[in-house]
């Protein structure tokens, strides 16, 4: 697996994304610094994106990571991501990762939230929430042709 980075809201499922992907117990925590999960996994906290001043932070742990993904909270109030976010990367290939779709029944409000990614540039936009083995297994996948294609 490649090494990705996960940038999104406080509470929006970086970490428990993260503990599914490597096959770990979920358990809630709260990230307070960048940290490295499995040895592919880098888990930033929700404040990075948050607050602006922060951005540098994510610019500079980007650096380490072969991917990101931007994650979105399905039941979010407000999305946080800017158009052509992904330039901030330096052209690391970006996935949009709605997370929470277990909790959102309204599937207009889904597609806004993929058009948001889309235009924070991600190149695809997978959906995923609590028990749901296709969406975890899409993101499994892109890892792994990520792997394939730098080689």
């Amino acid at each position: 697996m490649k090494k990705v980075m996960m940038i999104g809201k406080i509470g929006c499922g970086k970490t428990t994304l993260s503990q599914r992907l490597l096959g770990q117990e979920v358990k809630y925590k709260k990230t307070q610094a960048v940290e490295v999960l499995g040895s592919d996994i880098l888990d930033t906290p929700g404040e990075y994106l948050e607050q602006k001043q922060f951005y540098s932070a994510l610019i500079v742990t980007a650096v380490e990571a072969d991917i990101i993904f931007l994650l979105l909270a399905a039941n979010e109030e407000q999305a946080v991501f800017s158009p052509r976010m992904n330039s901030m990367f330096g052209g690391k290939p970006v996935i949009g990762v709605i997370t929470k779709t277990d909790l959102q029944k309204d599937p207009e409000r889904i597609a806004e939230y993929r058009e948001i990614l889309e235009l924070a540039g991600a190149r695809e936009v997978v959906e995923t929430g609590l028990g749901d083995e296709a969406g975890l297994k899409r993101l499994a996948d892109i890892l792994e042709e990520v792997g394939q294609e730098e080689e």
